[in-house]
């Protein structure tokens, strides 16, 4: 997405995603960081709803990493309301491809984010990655084989009352081919079911078989690490 794209976004954010991936999110992640005492790398941070779930599972430093500015601000506003996590939670304005931490860290956590890297990008992601790891750390992200996609109709994906307004987020595929899926999005609100606001959104993501991940992760220099359904765990040679 562009950062225009990440403005319309921003309001359906939290919302759309506390009734999608964050539930399952919180029952995974924690335990799979319960050994970690150091720092914390995340990639794509969003608002911080999985940033507020690692600096409470962990109790070293975190760096939340997360290039829009609309998700930023959300982000930092929520760490304002938490003196503990404002002084231990250092936000990075930049994409994935730029990362730069002052120390190795612990472990790099990555929450529906990879999507966002296409096969030629995806090579120098896993570099970048692998070099902020210490001996030893280890990269965390969800992931699951898909369906193949296929170009349909709109449908609605999520609807949530915030007063006397509807929130709605639609979607449609209109184009797919190989891992690459291109999609529509209609972030709409409603007022007694008339359309008051809307911003449309086509974005581009990418979906690889896990066998695919696993080749490009092994030949970046990472072991795999036994982990639940839904995630990927794996950790850089000691």
């Amino acid at each position: 997405m562009h950062e225009d794209d990440y403005a319309a976004a921003v309001p359906f954010y939290d919302l759309f995603h506390e009734d999608g991936h964050v539930p399952a999110i919180r029952e995974l992640l924690p335990p799979l960081l319960a050994d970690v005492r150091g720092a914390v790398l995340e990639i794509g941070a969003g608002t911080g709803l999985i940033t507020e779930l690692i600096a409470r599972a962990t109790p070293g430093e975190v760096y939340a990493l997360e290039p829009s500015l609309g998700m930023r601000s959300v982000l930092v506003s929520r760490l304002a309301a938490d003196p503990a996590l404002l002084r231990r939670v250092t936000v990075l304005p930049c994409g994935a491809l730029d990362a730069e931490v002052d120390e190795p860290v612990e472990a790099v956590v990555m929450i529906s984010v990879l999507q966002s890297f296409a096969a030629a990008e995806r090579a120098e992601l896993w570099r970048v990655l692998g070099r902020q790891l210490a001996p030893g750390g280890r990269l965390l992200f969800n992931w699951r084989d898909r369906a193949p996609a296929e170009p349909g109709e709109p449908h609605v994906m999520g609807s949530y009352q915030v007063g006397r307004h509807t929130y709605e987020v639609a979607g449609q595929v209109v184009a797919a081919e190989g891992e690459r899926v291109v999609s529509r999005f209609l972030y709409r609100i409603r007022q007694r079911g008339v359309v008051i606001s809307a911003d449309e959104v086509v974005s581009t993501a990418h979906w690889p078989a896990g066998d695919v991940l696993a080749a490009e992760l092994k030949a970046a220099g990472f072991e795999a690490v036994a982990a639940p359904e839904g995630m990927q765990v794996w950790r850089m040679p000691k």
